[in-house]
């Protein structure tokens, strides 16, 4: 289970960079365009839109078990043992409630957007349950993360964000939590 949930959010992380990717070869394709006015048209406003919303949520999920989500330290760097614990179950558990809300409502607006065949108003003329769905799967892939984690928390482990937080700050001599560390 614990390398099929891995696999998900690695794969999630994969089709982010790949929607980075979409970004960059709209863009490119209106600046080729430009030279060729009469022949090409091509505009990457909605495309490259479309294409940051699906990065941005289909990586949401890779990014928070790697511990890249800006997270405020202050005071779980203060509590140890039990009272860590809890803090992090307690905002995981909101975090939960929080995302479960809005996995809902976007696969809602999904099936809604299909329903109603919601088109985009620009030139390519998208369906807008096409870009919806990158959000609402990505949206559903960090509400998994977010339930594997409040699990390990329970079960007694350390979390993968702070772990993985540990480690990028090991790989760094000069950071505070090292220089913390050797001065006692």
């Amino acid at each position: 289970m614990r390398q099929a949930l891995d696999r998900l959010y690695l794969w999630s992380g994969y089709l982010s960079a790949i929607f980075l990717v979409g970004i960059a070869a709209t863009i490119i394709a209106q600046v080729v365009a430009r030279f060729f006015p009469k022949v090409i048209v091509v505009d990457s406003t909605e495309s490259a839109g479309f294409c940051l919303a699906a990065s941005t949520f289909l990586g949401l999920a890779y990014t928070f078990r790697h511990g890249a989500h800006i997270r405020v330290t202050l005071v779980t760097r203060l509590a140890t043992g039990m009272v860590d614990r809890l803090i992090h179950l307690w905002s995981l558990a909101a975090f939960i409630v929080i995302m479960g809300f809005m996995t809902y409502w976007s696969f809602d607006l999904v099936y809604f957007s299909f329903k109603f065949n919601d088109i985009s108003p620009g030139l390519l003329a998208i369906p807008f349950w096409i870009p919806r769905s990158a959000m609402a799967v990505g949206s559903l892939i960090l509400l998994i993360a977010l339930l594997d984690e409040i699990v390990c928390v329970l079960m007694g482990k350390t979390p993968s964000y702070v772990e993985n937080d540990m480690q990028a700050y090991e790989a760094h001599d000069d950071t505070p939590a090292v220089l913390d560390r050797e001065r006692g």
